[in-house]
């Protein structure tokens, strides 16, 4: 504990610009989540007002449906879009530039979104979305690539996990928010969607005084001065030698320090272990039934006694349960390492879905079952934070190196977009034809991931980016791998 106070004492410039990254990424993107479901009956009668102003007849419920339906959706498309150009923007313009043209779209999405009832025109929130989508989706990318370079690699899985921490921040300060007693009311649900502006200004103050990332700077532009410069403003004064001559090797590495692209990584051999690891740990996330849990709390909690009006209350509680346990996962991820967590973490999760799944299904049989039910969701929510919540993506950050990781986030993160946009697609209908036994199927995909994890994955904690790249080379060389890279061959 007394290493960790050193650390963050000492590292406090990193981590204070870890933070406000994250707050243009992550944050941004798990506020934008949870704060939409209370605007809700807001935003349907909003646009059957407008409606009826301009057609002189209310709007049938299926075309209702149907426009709130796209206006949440359409988040989902806007952030597919930004992750798929942020490869692209971040080898082009440098990724503090990126931030600043991110947070530029942020503050016209919040004016957009805040004028809109003004304006009478529900076309400015879909657009409002449409354009937050594709900020959070560029900003997440961005944050990922700029934490796996500006961090050292004893301190590399402790600042990746800021951005599970700050994620689940968002979430919480989402639902927090929507709550009628503060922002959640007829009067004010249009500065709720307009809040993202509060985060734009403050970024478009600090990004001009962000350093770029050292490995950029050497590895991208050959500026050993600068990445010198850039790494003192980062970690204090002291001696980097070690750190530059990893950056070395990485830059000779690389084939004339260029960017890969996701064409480039999936065709390049070399790299075929590492992108099987990232489909399967990015795809996992999504798929681990967060989103079962989160939709079947609302009849969980009624049924244990808690009236609608609680509801959002005691959810709000699970949002905080979330958030704190990803703090847990922050301090005992050194310790612990990434690979231990994720299987301690998924197998314990396979194990509470088990039991909620029985629960469920005999709830209606005494009385205490249902308290059983919400005891159950509480700890699997603790056991997501602490292990793959906040162990996925420093997972992904540390299996590439600074010329394929871009086209890696890109690959992870529209992997995320396409899952969320499929889950809320058609999990309505898994309910439907399951209903309490939709866990098997989230259940069967982590005890796939479960398996893979345990036979291919490798332990990263306190290596190098380009030891670890080695260790994977061992491989295609057939030299002295470890056997966990010997079973990579059967991939």
């Amino acid at each position: 504990m007394a290493n960790l106070c050193s650390n963050l004492v000492l590292y406090r410039k990193m981590f204070l610009m870890a933070i406000v990254l994250g707050l243009g990424g992550t944050f941004f993107f798990g506020f934008q989540v949870s704060m939409i479901n209370f605007t809700s009956p807001f935003v349907k009668k909003f646009i059957n007002d407008t409606w009826l102003e301009r057609y002189n007849t209310p709007i049938d419920d299926q075309s209702l449906m149907l426009l709130w339906s796209f206006t949440v959706s359409i988040f989902s498309i806007g952030g597919l879009t930004g992750t798929c150009l942020s490869g692209y923007l971040s080898a082009k313009c440098g990724k503090k530039n990126c931030i600043i043209f991110s947070s530029l779209f942020m503050l016209v999405a919040a004016v957009i979104m805040g004028t809109s009832k003004i304006a009478n025109s529900f076309e400015m929130i879909l657009l409002g979305r449409l354009l937050y989508g594709f900020n959070a989706g560029l900003g997440v990318c961005i944050q990922g690539q700029y934490l796996a370079e500006i961090s050292p690699k004893h301190l590399r899985g402790l600042t990746n996990v800021t951005i599970a921490v700050l994620a689940n921040l968002g979430k919480f300060l989402g639902q927090l928010t929507g709550l009628h007693e503060l922002l959640g009311t007829e009067s004010l649900w249009p500065l709720l969607l307009a809040s993202g502006g509060f985060l734009a200004l403050l970024l478009l103050i600090t990004a001009p005084f962000f350093p770029e990332s050292p490995s950029y700077l050497l590895i991208q532009k050959g500026d050993l001065e600068g990445c010198l410069k850039s790494l003192k403003q980062l970690w204090g004064e002291g001696d980097h030698r070690a750190e530059v001559g990893d950056l070395l090797k990485e830059q000779a590495a690389t084939k004339e320090a260029k960017i890969m692209s996701v064409l480039e990584l999936f065709r390049d051999r070399s790299m075929r272990c590492q992108v099987y690891l990232l489909i399967m740990v990015a795809s996992t996330l999504p798929f681990s039934g967060v989103s079962a849990i989160y939709f079947y709390s609302f009849d969980v909690f009624r049924t244990a006694g808690f009236n609608e009006e609680l509801s959002p209350y005691v959810t709000l509680g699970v949002g905080a349960c979330e958030l704190c346990s990803t703090i847990v996962c922050f301090f005992i991820i050194e310790r612990a390492g990434r690979r231990t967590l994720l299987l301690w973490g998924y197998g314990l999760m396979i194990v509470a879905l088990a039991l909620l799944t029985t629960t469920l299904s005999l709830q209606d049989r005494t009385f205490w079952l249902p308290y059983c039910n919400v005891a159950l969701i509480f700890l699997y929510i603790v056991i997501y934070g602490v292990g793959p919540s906040g162990t996925t993506f420093p997972v992904i950050a540390e299996l590439f190196t600074q010329s394929s990781r871009p086209a890696a986030l890109v690959i992870g993160t529209t992997l995320h977009w396409v899952e969320l946009y499929l889950i809320g697609m058609l999990f309505p209908y898994l309910v439907s034809h399951l209903g309490n036994f939709c866990f098997i199927v989230f259940m069967g995909i982590m005890t796939i991931s479960w398996v893979f994890i345990f036979r291919f994955l490798p332990e990263t904690k306190g290596m190098s980016l380009m030891d670890i790249q080695m260790e994977f080379n061992h491989l295609k060389m057939g030299k002295n791998q470890p056997e966990y890279l010997e079973k990579c061959t059967k991939l």
